[in-house]
């Protein structure tokens, strides 16, 4: 093997057991079903996470990893940091690893700052001598020195991450593997994250980075590893961010045909105003639905707002009564507050589900790109520049969504 590879993969495979069982809605219903089937067990599928991935990462490379929720993004770097095992291949590492899977993971809620920096550097495999060394470049790097006797517990999500970040990126290993944590850091902080990646690479260090922030992964990345139902191909930056975006807009487009059998099927989404325009101002779209389920009390609307990048930056629901037993279908018309977000060019994901009479909510269909819109926002606002720091660098719950009913069966028979 060359000196120069830092890992090493060949013929990897990650697979889990799902297990499938009944619903039962109260404990009675589970009993009894105990009971009249007291051998009966429970289905199982194989499901493999990662399939047969074959993959070389150079010394002072930086790895960015891409590929939508569940294709095995989180899985790749927990095999490779050997969190768990794999099913299948062989994984090579020459050179100790730092990883960062997730935030506080090594941090007690109760402890300080300054305690939880020596604890998570121990768990993470740091020596006392070497914690002590680098004590002053993390607490100078997390921006959390005010609050260094303070117990974490009490620490913001940024003041959080942040402060895991600092531990992890001042661990002295020749890899550093980086999962969606990042997400939480404002800007400033971000670009003194992708500022040490690139010092650390320039070091002799080697970083994979896991990331739905594209803009980041084309700046820093020198290679692209794209993550599709557990296969990879590594591309560059470019290629593998035009393949990703190539395949958000066919999923789109797929989820438009109609499923079969779902108690609640969108049949179509249409966007009322043009653009949003500026500040203040509000969407308007309409969403058409068939809805086939007689039990359902209550139908309400998720939206995921993503930005240009692919980042989400703000979500909401709406909720709109049903008559029980009335299915067919209905117009809705919802209105989106999207004027507090920055310029830049949207995306919506829509998806519907019910309450039914029972009180159990389900989710039943979804369209991944149902809509987009491009916000032009006002400079001369004196609200802007704060306005855009909460869309860009923060998740905005878009709390006002409403919802009403424009047309339905009994309307048109009207």
């Amino acid at each position: 093997m060359s000196s120069d590879v830092a890992i090493s993969v060949r013929g990897l495979g990650k697979s889990f057991q799902i297990a499938h069982q009944e619903q039962h809605i109260t404990l009675t219903e589970q009993v009894l079903h105990k009971m009249r089937h007291p051998l009966r067990r429970r289905e199982t599928e194989k499901f493999w996470a990662l399939r047969d991935i074959d993959l070389d990462v150079q010394r002072g490379e930086v790895l960015g990893i891409i590929g939508r929720n569940g294709a095995g993004k989180s899985t790749l770097l927990k095999v490779l940091s050997r969190i768990t095992p794999p099913t299948t291949g062989r994984i090579d590492v020459y050179g100790r690893i730092g990883s960062l899977l997730e935030v506080g993971t090594g941090f007690h809620p109760e402890l300080t700052g300054r305690e939880n920096v020596y604890l998570n550097g121990s768990i993470l495999g740091m020596r006392r001598a070497e914690i002590d060394r680098q004590f002053d470049a993390i607490v100078d790097f997390a921006g959390v020195e005010r609050f260094l006797d303070t117990p974490v517990k009490r620490y913001s999500s940024g003041m959080y991450v942040r402060l895991a970040f600092a531990v992890a990126a001042h661990l002295e290993t020749e890899i550093l593997i980086i999962d969606e944590v990042l997400a939480v850091g404002d800007a400033e902080f971000q670009e003194k994250c992708i500022g040490q990646m690139r010092s650390a690479t320039e070091g002799g260090r080697t970083v994979l980075l896991v990331s739905h922030n594209l803009t980041v992964i084309e700046a820093i990345s020198d290679r692209c590893a794209f993550l599709q139902n557990g296969s990879l191909a590594v591309l560059s930056p470019g290629e593998a961010v035009r393949q990703y975006g190539a395949q958000r807009t066919v999923e789109g487009v797929a989820r438009r045909t109609r499923p079969v059998g779902l108690p609640i099927t969108i049949l179509d989404i249409v966007r009322v105003t043009p653009e949003a325009g500026r500040l203040g101002r509000d969407l308007e779209v309409l969403v058409t639905c068939e809805l086939a389920d007689r039990d359902a009390r209550f139908v309400s609307f998720g939206l995921i707002v993503n930005s240009d990048a692919a980042l989400p930056v703000a979500s909401g629901l709406a909720v709109f009564p049903l008559l029980a037993g009335r299915p067919g279908i209905s117009t809705f018309r919802l209105r989106i507050p999207v004027g507090h977000l920055a310029a830049g060019r949207y995306s919506c994901e829509v998806n519907v589900g019910a309450w039914t009479k029972a009180n159990q909510y389900e989710r039943h269909d979804v369209i991944v790109d149902g809509f987009s819109f491009e916000q032009q926002a006002l400079p001369t606002d004196p609200l802007f520049d704060q306005r855009r720091q909460a869309a860009w660098h923060g998740h905005v719950r878009l709390s006002d969504v409403s919802v009403e009913l424009v047309e339905d069966a009994a309307t048109r028979a009207s």
